[in-house]
């Protein structure tokens, strides 16, 4: 039995259910008695509870995703921490997560669908990522999608917490280590850009269908992500559109430089492909990384980055072909291996002195190149007056500024990009911010809370469940008003709560007994109260209820009803005659004449009903001629008749009414 089933959490939260479970914690279905709803609780696994320093962590990081905001991210609502264990109370997910719902699918989606679903991801990171939040296990198993196809980004800080310190990739990490980044897998230094790149393998696999690497174990599939460039989209799908692969592509560029700087630039991109998906971005794949220096490493070269990706692959094949054929080769001759190697080297080393005469020739000297400055998330007007950050480079706006949730004025993008080398300073074109979106309230009132609701949330709003009053103005289901007036400013993921009417307000009374009364009676009671007759059950037995009164009333006897509800009633048949106990037969009196021997003497006449004596009288033969032996019984006897112990009489009795009534003997 689970010890917190059934448990109250500081006099607030009821733990249900266990409704999941990993290796860090367990997430309960719970009911806050508080604010009377439903949600989830993840409760710390005891081993892990019982590290102090853990349990700290724990609890800073979830205070710090506690104040995250935002539609597309599982609301946190409260972090306790006691002396016994940590838990975080979270918002109650109805739905599934993306990993089961591409299962469902087939593992692939149509484009669309997946551009609609790494569209709400990337808002998720972008809000997480502008408040120090990086989530570190950007997965399908980790995004839940709704019933109305809008996603929520789960466990967000929670990864974070259990990634300190170095951890050794095994069998069991093989589910998050296919999502990982280059840099990640390393043990290096991350930042909001890992996720982008994990954000790019969900990508990948939702429009492929596939996985970018795998492998037989963790290890395996983390090396492949730090040297090796997957298939590219199309390769695999040739119907994917370019653009698409492109920014997939992008996100998972090894290199953390060359990916999008931000998770509001990927969005930008996102948002340009859903207005043309015919665009070019332009972008080329960039190498793997190679291993970092290290003493006991092995290094892992790149690849000439003159050949293209499909020219290494085809080389890369060559190689494979060449290493399988290997042993199946005949013996030959090493002298000509040698002259060739003589060979190479010589034209090596021409090479290498023929560059040295160029390098070292003061007319063919390049003059010493210019870095361009980092102008992104700085503000335009601060940018304008520091000389020293620009050293001699001019800045200029370029097009209109792009609604973003950074503050308006600050620097989205440049050209050239920050620490291209340049031959002279020059101009540098920027993309500033508009600040964030602004969203005007609509007019609600007196519209369906369906269709509202569903403005609301196009709109970014968050819409919770709405409150219900009566009113006698509103027509049912209709919104009363809103927290909002209508003209107000308000912000993506703002929350927007309704009020709708339940209707008029209509007198409320106790309802009225009928229970034990007549059916006919119970009926006119109904009428005279202005109820209506419900369900009628009349095919009940009842041991206590006599038939065709009622034995049940519902309402119930007292409860608060309106006029019009409808009355449910069961009508008694009486007691179930198959529990009744069987009919004892009443007995039957009759009476057998037997003759007796006309001796003169005294003689015992005695007689036995199926062996079992039942009359022994004398008699005096001299005075009486016949005897008179009365039975009682029921069912048909064998009846035997003695006189002085000898048979006298034996037939078979029949006990009936009828032959008692008659006064004669029954029939043998």
């Amino acid at each position: 039995m689970d010890p917190y089933i059934g448990k109250l959490l500081d006099n607030r939260y009821e733990i249900l259910e266990l409704i999941g479970s990993g290796g860090m914690a367990r997430v309960y279905k719970a009911r806050c008695h508080r604010l009377n709803r439903l949600v989830a609780i993840k409760i710390l696994r005891d081993e892990l509870a019982s590290d102090a320093e853990f349990r700290r962590r724990f609890h800073d990081e979830s205070q710090a995703v506690a104040m995250l905001s935002h539609p597309n991210i599982v609301a946190v609502y409260d972090v306790s921490r006691s002396s016994e264990f940590e838990y975080i109370v979270m918002e109650l997910i109805d739905g599934i997560t993306l990993k089961q719902y591409m299962q469902k699918k087939g593992n692939k989606l149509n484009w669309r669908e997946a551009l609609h679903f790494i569209t709400q991801i990337t808002k998720a990171l972008g809000h997480a990522h502008s408040r120090g939040i990086i989530h570190r296990d950007i997965k399908p198993h980790n995004i839940m999608v709704l019933r109305d196809g809008s996603v929520k980004v789960a466990d967000f800080g929670i990864a974070r917490v259990s990634s300190g310190g170095h951890s050794t990739l095994t069998q069991e990490a093989l589910g998050s280590v296919h999502y990982i980044s280059p840099e990640q897998a390393r043990g290096s230094h991350i930042d909001a850009r890992s996720d982008l790149y994990s954000a790019g393998v969900v990508l990948y696999e939702m429009i492929t269908g596939r996985l970018p690497f795998e492998g037989d174990n963790a290890v395996s599939v983390a090396i492949q992500h730090i040297n090796s460039i997957p298939l590219s989209p199309r390769e695999l799908d040739s119907t994917i559109p370019e653009a698409l692969e492109a920014i997939t592509m992008r996100a998972m560029a090894p290199n953390p430089d060359d990916r999008y700087p931000s998770a509001d630039f990927m969005l930008a991109d996102l948002e340009e492909f859903r207005k043309n998906p015919n665009i070019n971005f332009d972008y080329s794949p960039a190498e793997p990384l190679p291993m970092e220096p290290d003493g006991d490493r092995t290094q892992v070269m790149p690849a000439a980055s003159s050949l293209s990706r499909r020219e290494r692959d085809r080389e890369r094949d060559r190689y494979r072909e060449d290493d399988y054929d290997y042993d199946e080769r005949p013996a030959a001759s090493p002298w000509p291996i040698v002259a060739a190697i003589a060979v190479i080297l010589a034209f090596v080393a021409g090479i290498f002195f023929f560059l040295y005469q160029i390098l070292m020739n003061p007319a063919t000297q390049t003059p010493e190149q210019i870095t361009v400055p980092t102008l992104t998330g700085k503000l335009y007007e601060a940018v304008q007056d520091d000389e020293k950050l620009l050293n001699g480079f001019t800045v200029t706006i370029s097009g209109d500024p792009r609604v973003n949730d950074a503050e308006e004025g600050t620097i989205l993008e440049q050209t050239p990009a920050a620490g291209e080398k340049v031959d002279e300073t020059g101009a540098i074109s920027v993309v500033v911010s508009a600040g964030p979106q602004v969203i005007i309230m609509p007019p609600v009132e007196n519209r369906g809370w369906r269709d509202v609701m569903l403005e609301l949330k196009d709109m970014g709003l968050m819409v919770p469940a709405p409150q219900y009053e009566p009113s006698d103005e509103v027509e049912k289901d209709n919104v009363i008003r809103a927290s909002y007036p209508e003209g107000f400013t308000l912000s993506p993921g703002d929350e927007v709560l309704l009020t709708v009417s339940s209707g008029k307000d209509e007198q409320e009374f106790r309802m009225p007994l009928v229970e034990g009364l007549t059916l006919e009676n119970a009926l006119s009671t109904i009428k005279t109260y202005n109820l209506e007759p419900g369900n009628i059950d009349e095919k009940v037995y009842s041991d206590d209820v006599e038939e065709g009164r009622i034995i049940t009333q519902y309402p119930e006897f007292n409860a608060m009803v309106t006029e019009g509800t409808k009355v449910n009633l069961q009508v008694s048949m009486g007691p179930d005659p198959s529990t009744l106990p069987p009919e004892e037969p009443d007995e039957v009196h009759l009476t057998i004449p037997v003759p007796l021997p006309a001796t003169g003497e005294i003689v015992t006449v005695r007689a036995t009903l199926d062996g079992v004596e039942v009359y022994n009288q004398d008699y005096d033969t001299a005075m009486e001629a016949a005897a008179e032996i009365p039975l009682t019984g029921t069912g048909t006897k064998h009846l035997v008749v003695y006189i002085n112990d000898s048979i006298a009489k034996q037939e078979t009795i029949v006990f009936t009414h009828e032959s008692s009534s008659s006064g004669q003997t029954p029939e043998t």
